[in-house]
C-alpha cells in the first residue's frame, strides 16, 4: 500500500501515546472505511449514506464488534484494547451507556494503533471480521 499520508513515528513512540490518541485516529480510520465501503457497494444519496454509516460507527455497534472479535485478537492487541478501555475520558456518551462507550473507545484505539503502526494487513483482517458480523438494524 502506497503511503499518501506520512506515518513516520516509530512504533516505540506510538506505544507511548495516549490510548485516547489512538482512538482519535481510529475513529476517523474506521469511519472512512465504512463510508468508502458504502459508496463502493451502494448508490445511496449522501443523507442516506450518513444514516447507514451511523449504524456502524455508533458506540453500541463498535462495542459489539469488539466483543465478537476479541477471542481472535493477539495478546498485544488485547493489551491495546485494555489500555483503550481503561483510558480516562472526561466525555459523557450521548447515545450509549458508559460500558458501551468504553468498549467503543477500546475498539477505536485498536484500529488507530494498527493504522499508526502500519499494520495494514492485520487492520484489514479485523475490519473484514467486523464486516462479517454486520450490524443489527
Amino acid at each position: 500500500m502506497e503511503e499518501w499520508i506520512n506515518l513516520n513515528r516509530p512504533e516505540k513512540e506510538i506505544n507511548l501515546l495516549s490510548p485516547l490518541t489512538w482512538a482519535y485516529v481510529g475513529d476517523c480510520v474506521y469511519e472512512l472505511y465504512i463510508r468508502t465501503n458504502l459508496v463502493n457497494q451502494t448508490n445511496l444519496k449522501p443523507h442516506k449514506l450518513h444514516i447507514e454509516t451511523i449504524k456502524y460507527v455508533k458506540a453500541k455497534s463498535q462495542a459489539k464488534f469488539l466483543e465478537e472479535i476479541y477471542d481472535k485478537l493477539t495478546d498485544e492487541e488485547k493489551d491495546i484494547v485494555r489500555r483503550g478501555r481503561n483510558a480516562e475520558s472526561h466525555h459523557l456518551p450521548k447515545n450509549a451507556n458508559v460500558q458501551e462507550y468504553k468498549y467503543a473507545t477500546a475498539f477505536e484505539a485498536l484500529i488507530g494503533y494498527l493504522y499508526l503502526t502500519k499494520k495494514f494487513r492485520r487492520l484489514k483482517e479485523i475490519l473484514c471480521l467486523c464486516d462479517e458480523i454486520g450490524v443489527s438494524r
